[in-house]
């Protein structure tokens, strides 16, 4: 969804009968030339998201951009993202193509492994972390998030579960960003601005 300025939205997931549900909720900021772009919403469902098969049974469900030749359903995002799920059979060593331009993280949510060219997995927030650190890497375990800098590739070494993790890279906007409740803009002035027109009715400019 590219909420832009015409959509305000909340969620209220319903999970099993037990509130119970499994997911990710990930927010991409927009460039300032699209701060106030028409919005637009796209629903996928699962069997559209292309699955691919490395010869070592490593797969990857290509959910936002292009890679292993197969092409993500997910499209029109700002940033340009490539969005992954990627599992590892156990005992595996694997390495990922990363573009040197885009910044990159992973998110682990199933067994554990070690990504070998992060200093560590960090809890969220996060800071940076030396793409190229020397040191031996530690375990990455199920909620973990690894943050790299910069660099061209990821090698992961499953554990002996094996390991499922998102592998998100985007190219970054380098702009500034003024973030406060449901609304980012650039500056706290156009923030400010923004939540007076909220007020008064008028931000709300794409309305069918």
């Amino acid at each position: 969804m590219t909420a832009g300025s015409g959509i305000i939205h909340q969620e209220m997931p319903k999970g099993d009968q037990n509130g119970r549900m499994h997911g990710f909720q990930l927010w991409g900021n927009l460039p300032s030339s699209l701060k106030m772009t028409a919005p637009r919403y796209q629903e996928v469902k699962a069997a559209e998201i292309p699955l691919a098969t490395d010869d070592d049974g490593t797969q990857i469900r290509v959910i936002c951009g292009k890679f292993w030749g197969k092409k993500g359903p997910v499209d029109g995002v700002a940033a340009d993202p490539i969005y992954l799920d990627v599992s590892v059979a156990p005992g595996r060593t694997k390495t990922l193509p990363i573009e040197t331009t885009r910044n990159a993280f992973a998110y682990v949510f199933a067994g554990d492994g070690k990504f070998c060219n992060a200093s560590a997995p960090l809890d969220v927030p996060t800071e940076g972390v030396r793409w190229a650190d020397t040191s031996p890497p530690r375990t990455a375990d199920n909620r973990s998030l690894v943050l790299f800098e910069g660099g061209d590739e990821v090698v992961i070494h499953a554990g002996e579960d094996g390991i499922r993790f998102l592998l998100v890279s985007g190219k970054p906007l380098k702009e500034p960003v003024a973030w406060y409740g449901p609304i980012v803009m650039n500056t706290q002035g156009e923030l400010r601005q923004a939540f007076d027109e909220l007020q008064r009715g008028t931000f709300l400019k794409h309305q069918k």
